[in-house]
């Protein structure tokens, strides 16, 4: 991945750092994969972001033909919540699924297990986030219009155990996801039996920038 700056520059009030290496998928082990999610959180929070300072034009060039994230996200799709911002990645880094109150259905697990079966994705990161509308929707019980209420009983076991308490439930939820889809995919299952991939939820504070991890 070209590009490359040398030292820092500041573009716009925001500092950059020079890109590190291409990430070599195949030699990512589950923990480094997610430890390469969190370093990216770190340079997201205190503005030494590296993604953007990548060749776009050869990323593209490279991923036409194929694709090598090394994580999975399964993310709520709040608009606050811009993934590969959030970990300071590009384009081929992450195979993002979204869901309001990013919940495990079977659509969702089916793209997982592509991700991790097909795509050999190292980490799958389940990430509930600050103020969710869909979780406060559960939480308050109220009808609501379309299929807007089929989201709930997805959520209402986080509700049960953590209460009103939106930051808590949502947490919960998380959680609750997680072990949802260590459990209830076989394929991600046996992957992570075999150490061949980590799955973990996570927290993501829309105030700070901050993303940590739950389990």
């Amino acid at each position: 991945m070209g590009g490359a700056l040398a030292g820092w520059v500041t573009a716009a009030g925001m500092e950059f750092t020079a890109p590190r290496s291409a990430l070599a998928q195949s030699t990512l082990t589950p923990d480094e994969a997610l430890q390469e999610l969190m370093d990216g959180n770190r340079r997201f929070t205190t503005g030494r972001l590296t993604a953007h300072e990548q060749d776009l034009a050869i990323l593209k060039q490279n991923t036409i033909e194929k694709q090598e994230p090394f994580a999975a996200l399964l993310s709520c799709a709040d608009s606050r919540v811009p993934v590969e911002l959030v970990f300071d990645q590009t384009i081929g880094h992450l195979f993002v699924t979204r869901i309001a109150g990013n919940v495990v259905t079977s659509e969702i697990i089916a793209s997982l297990e592509y991700g991790v079966a097909v795509l050999g994705t190292k980490v799958i990161l389940v990430m509930g986030h600050g103020n969710c509308g869909a979780v406060k929707a559960a939480i308050q019980g109220k009808e609501v219009p379309g299929e807007i209420s089929a989201l709930f009983p997805h959520i209402q076991p986080a509700v049960n155990l953590a209460g009103a308490n939106i930051e808590a439930a949502t947490k919960e939820n998380a959680k609750i996801q997680s072990a949802l889809l260590r459990e209830a995919s076989t394929v991600i299952s046996s992957f992570a039996k075999q150490g061949k991939v980590k799955v973990v939820a996570g927290y993501y504070d829309i105030t700070s920038g901050a993303a940590t991890l739950l389990d």
